[in-house]
């Protein structure tokens, strides 16, 4: 991965910074399809009390649809980025906060769920605004393959473009990613007025790892600092025992 991923930022003092973090790959261990991955015991009281040490300011910051990070989680994050900044829960029990994006059309998803037929072990994730096709499970081929077919599906588009993700390709609007999403969460309390520490392990957390640089916070790259979601955890459970920011790994 790039140097602006890898470097290791020193952190802001704890009694004013505001913590993001990724979930799959970050916060939990990645499984072979989306349904299928556990949160550990004890992982969601570590979260309840670290937002109170950071006075609210703890949100999760996802691809994935906020309810499924609400399934997950419950209340322990504050607030929760979902779709790559496409959709907001700015507080427990808050209704959704949508941007105004464009749908793919039918025949695209059509052309997904086909996609998912021709590839045993390929599984079709349906957004409110875009698509993914995981093909974690699928044949090695599979992914070169998803990927010549969804490129010609958004080649020319205005409205979407085609990510890459841990064995994924997805479709998605333009104009949406996760660092949007910091800088909108940023703008907001319990956030507000607060310095950014954001975690991810992913090229699509890059977005928001600059963008918590931008506001004069941290930006964490999981490969490289903490080896990967158990080392985050154990960092967290360290951290809340503190109350302060744990030793890196």
């Amino acid at each position: 991965m790039s140097g602006d991923g890898t470097r290791r930022d020193a952190l802001p003092p704890f009694s004013g910074a505001a913590l993001l973090i990724d979930l799959d790959g970050t916060l939990l261990d990645l499984a072979p399809t989306p349904g299928s991955v556990v949160v550990p015991p004890g992982l969601i009281d570590t979260l309840r009390v670290l937002r109170d040490q950071l006075g609210g300011a703890l949100a999760i910051v996802t691809g994935r649809p906020v309810d499924v990070i609400d399934t997950l989680l419950g209340d322990a994050p504050y607030a929760v980025s979902g779709e790559h900044g496409g959709a907001f829960r700015h507080a427990p029990g808050e209704g959704l906060e949508r941007l105004d994006l464009k749908a793919p059309p039918a025949s695209w998803l059509a052309r997904g769920a086909a996609l998912e037929a021709v590839w045993p072990g390929a599984a079709l994730e349906r957004k409110v605004h875009g698509f993914g096709l995981h093909f974690r499970l699928a044949a090695a081929e599979s992914g070169a393959a998803i990927h010549d077919a969804l490129a010609a599906l958004v080649a020319g588009s205005a409205d979407f473009e085609l990510m890459q993700g841990k064995m994924l390709w997805e479709v998605r609007p333009r104009g949406t990613n996760k660092g949007y999403a910091v800088t909108h969460l940023m703008a907001r309390a319990p956030f507000l007025g607060r310095v950014p520490v954001f975690i991810g392990d992913d090229v699509t957390d890059l977005d928001g790892i600059r963008a918590a640089r931008v506001l004069g916070g941290a930006g964490l790259w999981v490969p490289d600092v903490f080896g990967g979601p158990a080392g985050v955890r154990a960092w967290l459970h360290v951290t809340v025992a503190r109350g302060d920011w744990g030793d890196f790994p």
